[in-house]
């Protein structure tokens, strides 16, 4: 892969499906018109979220280059210099945010909140434990918010409420993975790793799991989009095994520094994901379901 595009991290494009939600929960993925809006939110997402990582290494660079993965990063290992990088950064980030305001000011607002976000992140919250998990957390729920705001679509807060708990279940498993990972080297790596434990980082992903299921359980029971479309609840399941995958890697095998590499290398997570598209699908079509009638 060229320097250039590693630097952009499109691994971490799979983020974005989670702007698919509001279309895909609305049932007008059928819709050319929305499903065209969609796909640009997705585009300029990616681009904007690629501009972030551009300059969350150029200011990590000393501390990537310590680090036994991340001084492999086209920044950190010089295969790019910091003059291209930015370029390249503010490049993606302008395309970005052009391809955002075509959808219109609700969207762009949200982009900018990410934004500053990410600002903040950079500024000195990624060094204050769980603030550095919390804003990580908060770009997914932007998203999730942009896929509604791009078809001007209301969002029930149980999706929300469960996007932001399935994102702090990730961060603090990618924590969990880092802290057993660099042992005594924590500190060199990210500033905010020494204040936490092996416990309360188990805790914490525990924690969150559960929320992330009892949310969107909720979500498939007592919303509106729920009352339209009772078929929804076929999904649940899918979600719960998903979770409980992951756990069991987390825990069992010390997984969870890549929760996007996770997915798309481990079968039982790409199964969930495709049974729990199909089944949402189903649902919003309106499939005859006899038992849930």
């Amino acid at each position: 892969m060229p320097a250039w595009l590693e630097l952009l991290r499109p691994k971490q494009w799979a983020k974005n499906l989670v702007v698919l939600a509001g279309i895909l929960f609305t049932g007008t993925f059928t819709e050319p018109d929305r499903l065209g809006k969609v796909l640009l939110a997705i585009a300029g997402m990616a681009l904007v979220s690629s501009a972030c990582y551009v300059a969350n290494d150029l200011f990590d660079l000393e501390r990537d280059r310590h680090h036994p993965t991340k001084r492999r990063r086209p920044l950190a290992s010089g295969r790019i210099s910091p003059g291209g990088a930015l370029a390249l950064g503010i490049g993606a980030l302008v395309a970005g945010l052009g391809l955002i305001a075509a959808l219109g000011l609700p969207s762009l607002a949200i982009v900018l909140l990410y934004l500053l976000i990410q600002v903040l992140y950079n500024g000195g919250l990624k060094r204050v434990p769980v603030a550095d998990v919390y804003c990580i957390a908060m770009g997914f729920v932007l998203r999730a918010v942009l896929g509604a705001a791009a078809i001007t679509a209301a969002i029930s807060p149980w999706l929300v409420l469960c996007a932001g708990s399935l994102a702090l279940m990730l961060g603090f498993a990618k924590r969990r993975h880092e802290y057993l990972m660099m042992d005594e080297q924590r500190e060199s790596s990210r500033e905010s790793l020494v204040h936490y434990s092996k416990s309360g980082l188990d805790a914490l992903v525990l924690v969150f799991a559960c929320a992330s299921a009892l949310c969107y359980a909720v979500y498939c029971i007592d919303s509106a989009t729920a009352r339209k479309y009772p078929g929804l609840i076929l999904t649940a399941p899918f979600v719960a095994y998903g979770i409980s995958r992951y756990l069991l890697l987390v825990f069992g095998q010390d997984e969870g520094g890549e929760p996007a590499d996770l997915l798309f290398r481990d079968p039982h997570l790409i199964g969930s994901v495709l049974l729990f598209i199909a089944a949402a699908i189903m649902a919003v079509s309106r499939v005859r379901i006899p038992f849930l009638e």
